[in-house]
């Protein structure tokens, strides 16, 4: 019987590492449509995305059924709950990823002077998520808190980008509506920061038992 599980835990781990794969991709693929003006890279995305949210579906009755069936308890039972948890971000990550896709197509990026922190902002972001896919896969507690305190960086990105954005709106040549574009990508790269750090949190209760706000 313990064998059966053990099969079934390296099944979701392989599965979450593949879904991974996808969201680390997709967050790498927004960054370069926004940092480039990339918009045949940002049209990708209903693909990329339709993948993302398959896995996150496939995982979740994966692990319903792994509670349901063997009723997993200590490490075993956090290793479950954790995926559960990250997935939803995972997914989440996906979502906001083409959300920033589908403004690129749209906004006319190439008005706006200054795009020096905000794609600042979105290598944070892709460096984030990344090391907090490392660290579930790596079992890496220091890698996953290095996630948590790196936070701070994105939202002091986040907080110059609304400062610069105000005094261009403020001019009398701006496109306000340029503006507003790049803030709701300022907004969308600073919640997929947030959701790294979710899944970072996630990854130190699988191992510790103890989740940190």
């Amino acid at each position: 019987m313990r064998r059966v599980f053990d099969e079934e835990l390296r099944e979701l781990n392989q599965n979450m590492i593949t879904m991974g794969m996808y969201c680390e991709n997709a967050i790498v693929v927004a960054s370069r449509a926004l940092e480039k003006g990339d918009v045949e890279a940002a049209r990708q995305f209903p693909a990329l995305l339709e993948q993302i949210t398959n896995y996150n579906r496939d995982i979740e009755n994966f692990c319903i059924r792994i509670l349901l069936q063997q009723q997993p308890v200590a490490r075993d039972l956090r290793t479950v709950s954790s995926a559960l948890k990250m997935v939803t971000d995972m997914e989440r990550i996906g979502v906001q990823s083409a959300d920033i896709a589908e403004i690129v197509t749209m906004a006319n990026i190439s008005a706006m002077s200054d795009t020096q922190v905000i794609c600042k902002m979105a290598d944070s972001a892709v460096d984030m998520v990344k090391n907090a896919l490392d660290a579930f896969v790596t079992g890496d507690i220091e890698k996953a808190r290095g996630v948590v305190d790196y936070d701070d960086v994105v939202d002091n990105y986040f907080n110059e980008e609304k400062t610069l954005l105000i005094r261009d709106f403020a001019s009398r040549d701006c496109n306000g509506e340029t503006v507003l574009d790049m803030l709701m990508i300022a907004k969308y790269f600073e919640r997929i920061a947030d959701h790294a750090v979710n899944i970072a949190q996630w990854v130190i209760y699988s191992i510790t038992g103890e989740h940190c706000a």
